[in-house]
This record gives C-alpha cells, sequence and structure tokens, in this order.
C-alpha cells in the first residue's frame, strides 16, 4: 500500500472512532475519495476483525479492535485535543531541528492539518502545559498569571499548588492557596504561567473530585435527562467528549442522562440548540431554563 493510501486508511480509523458519527459521504469528503472507497476500507476492516458497526443509516464507527491490533491502537490513535497539543510541544522545538519538519509531516498526515495550526499558533496552550508538567513533576507552587475566571468574573493572578491534569489537558487540577481548597483551572484563561521555587506546603489536600460532562466539578450533583437530534448529540459529543459515555440511543432520538455538578455548563448547551433538545424529568434544570430566559429575553 502506497504512502497516501496508509496516511488515508489512518485518517479513517481516526473519524470512525472519533466523537462525531460521520455518514459514508462525509467520510469521502473528508478524505478526498469515493464513497465506494469508503466501503470498501469498511469491508477491509471487518475482514482483519475490527468490530464496525452499523448505527444507522450510512453512519459506520469501529466499537473496538482486535486483540492483534492493540499495540497499534495505542500508538496511533490520539484524540483531535492530544494531537494538537502534540504539535504544540513540537512547533516549540527549535526552527534549526532536523527532526521537527518531519514530525510535523507525520502527524497532520493523520490529523487535520488546519485544526493543528490554528492550535500551535500565537496563542497555543502548549508553553503553559509545559510549564505545569515542570512544576508538578518538581512539586513547585506557581502563578497563574492573569488567570480569566468565568465564576468571579474576575482577571487576576492565582498562587496554587498543580498537581495533576484532565486526560484531555485542557484543565489543571490545583489547590488554590487563597481560597484553601482544590479547584479546577482552565488552561486557556492563564495568560502564562510562572514558575516558583516555593515546594508544595498542601500535598495532603491534593485531591481531585469528580467532573461532570461539562467540565464541571460535582460537588452537589443534579440529575439531567435529555432528548436530542443526532444534530445536538454530535455537537454534544463533539464540544464534551466526557460526555459520549452517558449518551445512548432511544428509537429516533438519542439521550443524554447523567449526573450534571452545575446548570450552567448543560444550560448554556440546551439554550444553544432548544429546537433540538427536550428536557425530560429535570424539573431543576427546567427551572434554570425558564428563569435565565426571563432575566435575559425580555
Amino acid at each position: 500500500m502506497d504512502q497516501p493510501k496508509i496516511e488515508r486508511v489512518l485518517r479513517l480509523m481516526r473519524l470512525m472512532s472519533g466523537n462525531a458519527y460521520l455518514t459514508v459521504d462525509e467520510l469521502a469528503e473528508r478524505l478526498d475519495t469515493s464513497y465506494r472507497s469508503i466501503y470498501r476500507y469498511i469491508d477491509s476492516f471487518k475482514e482483519v476483525g475490527f468490530a464496525v458497526e452499523k448505527i444507522h443509516g450510512n453512519i459506520y464507527r469501529i466499537v473496538s479492535m482486535p486483540a492483534q491490533f492493540k499495540d497499534l491502537e495505542n500508538l496511533v490513535y490520539f484524540s483531535e485535543e492530544e494531537a494538537r497539543i502534540v504539535a504544540g510541544l513540537i512547533e516549540n522545538l527549535d526552527q534549526t531541528n532536523a527532526l521537527k519538519a518531519n514530525l510535523y509531516n507525520k502527524l497532520s498526515a493523520v490529523y487535520d492539518i488546519t485544526s493543528i495550526r490554528e492550535y500551535v499558533g500565537p496563542k497555543s496552550n502548549a508553553s503553559n502545559i509545559q510549564a505545569l508538567s515542570g512544576a508538578i513533576a518538581e512539586h513547585r507552587k506557581v502563578v497563574l498569571k492573569n488567570y480569566s475566571s468565568a465564576h468571579s468574573g474576575s482577571i487576576k493572578d492565582r498562587t496554587v499548588e498543580p498537581f495533576d491534569f484532565t486526560n484531555n489537558h485542557m484543565d489543571v487540577w490545583a489547590y488554590d492557596i487563597a481560597h484553601n481548597e482544590p479547584r479546577l483551572f482552565k488552561i486557556p484563561r492563564i495568560e502564562w504561567v510562572d514558575v516558583l521555587f516555593e515546594p508544595w506546603e498542601h500535598e495532603a489536600e491534593h485531591i481531585k473530585t469528580r467532573m461532570d460532562a461539562f467540565r464541571m466539578v460535582l460537588k452537589d450533583p443534579v440529575h439531567v435527562r435529555l432528548e436530542m437530534t443526532l444534530l445536538a448529540k454530535d455537537l454534544l459529543c463533539e464540544e464534551y467528549p466526557l460526555a459520549e459515555a452517558d449518551v445512548h440511543k432511544e428509537g429516533d432520538k438519542w439521550v443524554f442522562d447523567s449526573q450534571v455538578g452545575s446548570l450552567k455548563g448543560v444550560g448554556r448547551f440546551v439554550l444553544g440548540l432548544a429546537d433540538n433538545i427536550k428536557i425530560v424529568d429535570s424539573p431543576e434544570l427546567s427551572e434554570y431554563i425558564s428563569s435565565f430566559a426571563k432575566e435575559n429575553f425580555k
């Protein structure tokens, strides 16, 4: 198999196991090939032992890999967010590094080069992730410079003890010294990270709490059940990958059934797709949406 075909197969594997549920025609358009070729690739996947499931219509998904391909799965599969972070780290290599172009070309052959380039531009989070990673490894405090807090509506420095990342590296767990508690901080809201020479002082209190699908801390959980169209389901899983585990199909509708830590996250999602979502058996969310609408849509 020649190089372009290998790259196409790898991209198809990623697309068929990612968060977006794409039709055969959409896969063909993404990969610049014919729908007949997509069906041939799907047949080949089945022949070598991949579990390929027809969801509905002409949407097919790779739901599991054969045992002999497990090492390949670990090597090849990044989420789009992970791929962008890796690309950011590559971008930070010196321009004269001979490996830089080769590494970047290999990554962009499988992942969308446009979205990766947007991610690793001047506002890249990669340098902040690197600084936080070093501080975690060395057990040092940091200052999150000009951190923009949506909760308090303020922009100010936060002195914290970072101790872990969420699995998508979009948030960092850190002990907030001013508030004497562990909190989740969103990395895109940090202007830059100043690593201090001061060691951790509160390691015993570095405790992660559970997060809901909308990346809200689950302190006082509220049950939410939504009926969604395919469009709403796709957008939910693309924007909030953690939600995918709590989504299932019932008839011609997709259902999100889970606990949330705050009605703000799910509320924003519902308001943005109101004509594609029905709130079911969730009185607190219905009241939140009603109150929000009265206050903001007069």
